[in-house]
């Protein structure tokens, strides 16, 4: 009765596979989480043995709309980081390069199908994106119907069997393993990089939201009379800022040139290492004073401008003028998803989004200084997505042969690509293409998850035979895939790029593209330091391992 019902109503199939799947995903186990994405898969599997199926189209559909969403959120920092972040590049590379290598020796030793070759690159890469890539480069081969469902059906069977494991093996080896290689205490040195960066006391994440790194005090000016306002601020590195000044009775704004009397009050705005520090060369701290708020005013600014690329933040302070930087605080760094130290040393990157605080006109200068202002908004350009859309797919009808192996790019490919070209265009002008961070983030859930519940259901039939022909075989080619590339990083990150170890292993995270790494890595060390490396590979990994999958259907169709 319920097969009959599923089968005749595929679409109660999907919702009951995106509805289960994520509350399993959602489980967790220390720092170990399946995820939405996985749960999801798995129980399309099993609902797929009932013989439901979901609509080619409406597959195809989900997974385009996916992967542009993909490539226009992270084109910004993949040319970004692109020559400049070469040292963090670089173990992307050695991610790409490491696991096509293992996944052709699983190939000739174990004779693996381009399905199950693509599968396993997707489940130990923890990279769900592969699986429509190498989908379409399979119908692709010219092959039976029979034979094309088969071998798409075995990419999600082997991904769904050595992603566990692939999850495992790497938030295990970022976190516990890695640092026995390195024979560091990983907190104390997560420390030490935070102090280096120009952080103040070494608080972990908790403490850090309850202590704001920018802060208003008044004073009573005692110590500090007879100096200019702009001569104070500048033996303290321009860190703090006296914004308004109360003198007998008056309230006046703080000007650069004025000097401090006894007995004044004064607002004093700034970083709170800053102000802490100087604290006892202004005055006694006192309550009360006619001052208006004035670091009411936050917005987020998307930094463009390019000779700003690369320069730390306290590199970017001392490269503008007194008037452009004053009373201007960088409160918050977020690249890609996720948000990184706004500390002094922190490295800053074209497309990262930066919160600024400040007063009003202030913050307004300071926009102008840094690129531009990114404007809440609930409406999409469907224009401008509509017509990526377009041209990722005519850029998917693009192919060729290299060393005999024909390749294509694909609707998944060539998407991805026009996403990496529009999210740039988008960040270089942005009065057009507006796709809001959370309609984008609809799209590529709501898009991966459809894709791999429809191909999860196709699948269901043919799961259980790969299983048994290969048995343990999958997870332990796996769980290699995962250590051998981490270790290779691990020792060019280490030996010969010189990298912090906090940022190095957020890096191997990254270049996995596995976030319950990060997650864990974070917990460990107490700060957000690991966050730096993983959002430079992330973005790179997460762009370089889909078009991966046409690549190793081609090879393994040829070697195999």
């Amino acid at each position: 009765m319920i097969a009959e019902l599923l089968r005749s109503q595929p679409e109660i199939a999907l919702f009951v596979s995106l509805a289960l799947g994520y509350f399993i995903g959602s489980f967790r186990l220390g720092p170990i989480q399946l995820g939405g994405v996985c749960g999801t898969l798995i129980v399309a599997l099993v609902l797929g043995q009932t013989g439901a199926r979901i609509s080619p189209d409406l597959k195809n559909i989900a997974f385009a709309l996916f992967i542009f969403a993909l490539g226009f959120t992270g084109g910004p920092q993949f040319f970004a980081n692109v020559g400049r972040g070469w040292r963090y590049g670089l173990l992307s590379v050695i991610e790409i390069v490491s696991v096509l290598v293992l996944v052709m020796l699983a190939v000739s030793l174990m004779h693996l199908d381009a399905g199950t070759a693509a599968g396993l690159l997707a489940g130990a890469a923890t990279e769900s994106a592969v699986i429509g890539t190498a989908s379409e480069a399979i119908t692709r081969l010219g092959l039976n119907d029979a034979e094309t469902t088969r071998l798409q059906a075995n990419i999600v069977t082997a991904y769904s069997v050595s992603y566990l494991f692939g999850l495992i093996t790497i938030v295990l080896f970022c976190s516990q393993i890695a640092p026995l290689l390195l024979r560091i205490n990983l907190r104390a040195e997560a420390e030490r990089v935070w102090r280096e960066l120009g952080g103040g006391d070494a608080l972990d994440e908790g403490q850090r939201l309850a202590a704001p790194a920018l802060v208003g005090r008044a004073f009573r000016i005692g110590p500090a009379a007879g100096s200019t306002v702009s001569a104070f601020e500048q033996q303290y590195g321009n860190n703090l800022t006296f914004e308004q000044i109360e003198r007998a009775g008056l309230l006046m704004a703080a000007d650069p040139q004025a000097k401090l009397e006894a007995g004044d009050l004064a607002l004093v705005v700034g970083r709170r290492a800053a102000l802490v520090a100087a604290a006892p060369h202004i005055g006694e701290e006192v309550t009360g004073g006619d001052f208006n708020v004035v670091m009411g005013e936050r917005v987020d600014v998307v930094l463009t401008r390019r000779d700003l690329h690369g320069l730390t933040i306290a590199q970017v302070r001392e490269q503008a003028s007194r008037t452009e930087g004053r009373g201007v605080y960088i409160a918050a760094v977020n690249r890609l998803d996720a948000r990184i130290p706004a500390l002094p040393g922190t490295v800053l990157n074209r497309g990262d989004v930066l919160t600024i605080v400040g007063a009003k006109d202030d913050v307004a200068r300071g926009v102008k200084r840094l690129g531009y202002e990114l404007v809440p908004t609930q409406k999409t350009d469907f224009v401008y997505l509509g017509l990526g859309v377009l041209i990722g797919m005519a850029l998917g009808r693009l192919s060729g042969t290299i060393g005999g192996v024909s390749l294509a790019l694909g609707t998944g490919g060539g998407c991805l690509l026009s996403g990496l070209l529009f999210g740039w265009i988008r960040s270089r002008h942005p009065l057009v293409g507006s796709l809001p961070s959370a309609a984008a983030q609809i799209l590529k859930d709501f898009g991966l998850a459809t894709f791999i519940a429809a191909v999860g259901l196709s699948a269901g039939p043919d799961a259980i035979k790969l299983v048994r022909e290969y048995g343990l075989a999958l997870p332990i080619v796996g769980i290699l895939m995962v250590i051998v590339p981490g270790l290779l990083s691990l020792w060019v990150g280490h030996a010969l790029l010189k990298l912090n170890a906090p940022m190095l292993l957020g890096a191997i995270a990254g270049q996995q593209c596995s976030t319950p790494a990060i997650s864990a890595l974070v917990g460990v060390t107490g700060n957000s330091t690991p966050v730096i490396g993983y959002t430079i590979t992330y973005a790179l990994s997460n762009i370089l391992l889909p078009l991966m999958g046409p690549v190793v259907v081609g090879l393994a169709g040829k070697f195999g």
